[in-house]
């Protein structure tokens, strides 16, 4: 048999500057993502919006430069979940993967309520944080507290969600799809539900098809990204596609000049009263995320994050 020589891995990518949207598999943490996918050579990366391990699709690796647009996009970051909820258990973790705490008969659930619960969601403007979960408790994860086997203190949440829906009843498990604000529990909206049926209720099964402004449809998987680096330069999104909503101010070389000193520009009038703006280099790259100030001469776009090195 002919010895086969292993396979040489490929050079190290140059650091690389934009978003890619990656189809994050269920299993493995968003952090966890982000280390294999710094070994490609991106040693400026991050992400923006966690998923949790047992969720997987839509997950914004933002690398290089983006990574200074992550609050901008969890402040104006919708999404829309695809999630399958089993009725009848309840869990340390609110989904499957945590200790069954308690199990209950679901049987005399009726599908009509559980569509009216879902369909209810809509109403929430709170909900409690799970006990394991990253928010923070005077600066330690509540995980990790849950984890030394302390009480992590009850928290609740603001949330927005816009629609939320059954996709199939089939008790004791229920697919549903739901759109929210950023940093929503899906896991507490299944829990909470469950505590309002009187049978408990834990989420066993979580994709997120859209984080604004991605869809699933343009997201790539992190085998495929590992297995082939090129792909990785190939799927970068440029800054500008993340912020679509910003108007674009495309710059005169003397006003890339000053803004690359600090220096504010005016507020020109076709920027439709914006309170923020993406200034764009002459030939068309993002350069630095503005916010619109009132000084005694008019309004002036002021540099509030530059985007070069």
């Amino acid at each position: 048999m002919t010895e086969q020589r292993a396979a040489r891995p490929a050079p190290p990518l140059p650091q690389l500057d934009g978003v890619v949207v990656l189809n994050k598999p269920s299993g493995p943490t968003s952090a966890r993502c982000v280390a294999v996918l710094k070994r490609l050579g991106q040693k400026k990366i991050g992400h923006a919006g966690t998923l949790d391990p047992l969720a997987s699709g839509v997950l914004l690796i933002l690398l290089g430069q983006a990574t200074k647009l992550s609050s901008f996009l969890m402040e104006g970051g919708g999404k829309v979940y695809r999630g399958t909820l089993r009725l009848g258990r309840t869990t340390d973790t609110w989904d499957c993967q945590g200790e069954v705490l308690a199990e209950a008969p679901w049987q005399t659930v009726r599908p009509e309520a559980v569509t009216r619960e879902v369909e209810s969601w809509t109403a929430l403007r709170e909900q409690p944080v799970p006990p394991y979960s990253a928010a923070k408790h005077e600066g330690q994860p509540l995980y990790r507290l849950a984890r030394r086997g302390k009480t992590p203190p009850a928290r609740v949440k603001a949330v927005q969600i816009s629609q939320a829906a059954t996709l199939e009843v089939s008790l004791p498990f229920v697919r549903f799809r739901v759109a929210c604000g950023s940093g929503t529990y899906v896991r507490s909206l299944a829990h909470s539900l469950g505590m309002r049926l009187g049978c408990g209720a834990v989420l066993t099964e979580l994709v997120r098809e859209y984080s604004h402004p991605f869809g699933l449809d343009e997201a790539s998987g992190l085998d495929a990204l590992l297995a082939d680096p090129a792909l990785l330069a190939a799927r970068v999104r440029p800054l500008a596609d993340a912020l679509p909503a910003w108007p674009r101010i495309l710059l005169t070389p003397e006003q890339e000049r000053r803004v690359r000193n600090g220096m504010p520009g005016p507020a020109r009038a076709d920027a439709q009263a914006a309170a923020h703006a993406l200034l764009c280099a002459p030939d068309g790259a993002a350069l630095a995320l503005a916010r619109r100030d009132a000084t005694p001469l008019g309004d002036a776009w002021a540099v509030e994050r530059g985007l070069w090195g």
